[in-house]
This record gives C-alpha cells, structure tokens and sequence, in this order.
C-alpha cells in the first residue's frame, strides 16, 4: 500500500509538472497586431513605425521641455544640435518599459578629447545615463565605462562599433522599468538591452541605480532626457514604443 501511494505522488506531481507545459502546436488566435515598419533611407535615417510616438521628426521639439521653458537647441537640416550653455532637454511625457530609437552624429570637424569630446547622454527615466562620445576607433582615451555604449560608470560597452565623425550612428534601446519593495529599495533593478548601430553592446544588462548619483530614486515612470555637455553632437529620428 504505502509503495501504491508513492507511485500516486510522484504521478500526481509528474501530472502538476506536465499541466504547467503549454500546448505545443500551432493555434490560431490571437493575431498579433500589425505594426507597419518605418522607412530607411542613407540621408534620413530610420523613420518612425505606425505605433510610435514620435519624439522628434525633423521639425520641432514639441515634445520637449528645456530648464527654463522651451528648449534652446538648434533645429536645422531635420536634425537638432546641442546648444551650448541652454541646457537639458526633457521629453514631456514619461514612459514606464520602451523601445526607444535615437540617432546622433558627431560634426566631422570636431576637436577636444577626453570627456570633451562629443560629450552628451541619452538619460532612459530621467535618471540612467546611456553615454554619447567620440570614440570612434578607440582613438579617444577616456575611461571604458564613460565611452559610448556604456551605461555611464556602471557597463563598458561589450565592443565599440560607432562610426566615425560626421556619420550618423543610430542607438536602439530596450528598457525595463524597476519595481519596488515597500521600502523603497528595488525588487527588481532596471534592465537596458542596447544596439549600436545594429550591434549588441549591453546584453540585459543591470543598472545598479542613478549613474550619477548612484542611489535608488523610486520612480516606475520618467522621461527621456538629452543632455547639453557643453559639446557639439546632432540628433534625429527619435522615437519610443511603449511596451
């Protein structure tokens, strides 16, 4: 008797295991929605797919706010470049978990080195700096963690494949927004996955908190922020899919 029970048990328990399996197969619903991609093109870049909300188009920052009101930067040729000494820029509106898309060149004349040098960042919640520079070809020698690709002083990028000044380079970023215990500590830290130029250069990765303050701020929303260092850098097509 007692050996017919152990059977029963693993069998009940082999039987629990199996239910939590989905179905493997085809099924026919639900359809996923259709998406209708943006257009690609060398002078424009990589234009805004249909269920997107368009950040920057070429025309205006109406989406944006500066530190003292409207933003200060300077919209020229379907692209905005830093204008330095006005300031941030902030995205009125705050995401939670996205896909954002932004695309930036440094001038092909530029000069300065080190942290000088084409310096400016792409702030996911206001709050998580993915870095912007010049170092095209590791010929600017700064520290890893501060170069482009690199979630600023936490990750180096995995490799460096930004093209050369006077070229567009286009970030693609996956987020995933932290959540909280009730004290206020992360649950689950925030997650990056990033593409540089079409190349892998943070895998999932933990962001540990604010990088610059480095503590938690407890926040499930924020906005996208572009930061004036003071250097020349040019953007476009900037665009976010809420997920």
């Amino acid at each position: 008797m007692r050996k017919i029970n152990l059977l029963f048990a693993i069998f009940l328990t082999s039987a629990q295991c199996f239910a939590q399996i989905p179905a493997i197969g085809g099924y026919n619903e639900p359809l996923p929605k259709v998406v209708t991609p943006g257009n690609v093109s060398e002078s424009k870049g990589m234009q805004a797919p249909s269920d997107a909300i368009s950040l920057f188009g070429g025309t205006d920052l109406s989406q944006w706010t500066g530190n003292n009101g409207d933003p200060e930067w300077i919209i020229h040729d379907g692209m905005v470049m830093v204008k330095s000494g006005s300031g941030d820029i902030t995205t009125k509106k705050e995401f939670e978990d996205f896909q954002l898309h932004i695309e930036f060149m440094h001038p092909a004349d530029i000069t300065g080195e080190g942290q000088m040098r084409g310096n400016s960042g792409v702030y996911l919640q206001g709050l998580y700096e993915i870095q912007v520079l010049e170092t095209y070809n590791n010929n600017n020698k700064t520290y890893v963690n501060g170069q482009t690709g690199a979630i600023y002083t936490q990750h180096a990028p995995l490799v460096n494949p930004l093209r050369k000044p006077g070229e567009w380079n286009t970030y693609d970023i996956i987020f995933m927004a932290p959540t909280f215990n009730a004290d206020g500590s992360y649950k689950t830290n925030p997650r990056v996955t990033i593409l540089l130029n079409d190349v892998l250069i943070q895998n999932n990765a933990i962001i540990y908190g604010e990088t610059v303050k480095n503590t938690v701020a407890e926040k499930l929303r924020g906005p996208i922020r572009l930061q004036d260092h003071g250097c020349t850098v040019n953007y476009r097509n900037i665009w976010i899919r809420e997920l």
